[in-house]
This record gives structure tokens, C-alpha cells and sequence, in this order.
């Protein structure tokens, strides 16, 4: 990926996740976030996303690796992917919201 793309990713990933770090990592400690998304193991692959979210979060953009803007790259796919298929009423208690928590999106900080 060269520099133009990292900047791109960078961007759109900091755009797409509006929870700061302590805030999704508390978020992750709940049982509302554990019980949503596919999981294999036990642990849904969007929780296990969060936690690399956060310590995305927290890494200065120049010491970011590959592997990382890979993760960025994804989660901005998934957020924009999740958010297309908001459903009809109230959001705030729904598995559509607290997936999107897991990857480090709020959408009810979208309306205030």
C-alpha cells in the first residue's frame, strides 16, 4: 500500500470510528457487546476487531504497520457495509447498533 493510500485509509478509518479508545474498550467489557456478531470460538470477529481498534486508536499514525491499514481498510468497509442496512425504529437496543460498537462506530452519535 503506498503513502497516498495509507493517508486515504487513515482518513476514512478516523471518519468511520467515532469512539474513543477507553470509551469502545469499556464497551467491549459488556455483555450487550459480547452477545452480537458470527463467532467461531466464542468470540465474535467484530469484538476481536475492537480490540485492535483501540490499539489502532492509540499507535501514532507513523507507526503504523501493514497489517494495521489492512484492519483500517476493513473495518471502514464493514462500518459503511453495516450502516446501509440500518433497520426501521428505534436503535439505540439493537444488535444492528452494538455490531457497529464492536467496530468502533456509534451511529447514535451520527444524530447529535
Amino acid at each position: 500500500m503506498d503513502d497516498a493510500k495509507k493517508d486515504e485509509v487513515y482518513d476514512e478509518f478516523s471518519d468511520c470510528v467515532n469512539m474513543q479508545p477507553k470509551e469502545l474498550e469499556e464497551w467491549l467489557e459488556t455483555e450487550e457487546s459480547k452477545s452480537v456478531g458470527d463467532s467461531d470460538d466464542g468470540e465474535s470477529t467484530g469484538h476481536k476487531s475492537g480490540g485492535r481498534i483501540v490499539e489502532i486508536k492509540r499507535t501514532n499514525k507513523a507507526d503504523l504497520t501493514d497489517k494495521q491499514y489492512e484492519l483500517m481498510q476493513k473495518v471502514v468497509g464493514y462500518i459503511h457495509r453495516h450502516l446501509s442496512q440500518k433497520p426501521d425504529g428505534d436503535i439505540e437496543d439493537s444488535n444492528w447498533r452494538y455490531s457497529l460498537m464492536n467496530w468502533g462506530h456509534d451511529p447514535m452519535k451520527d444524530d447529535g
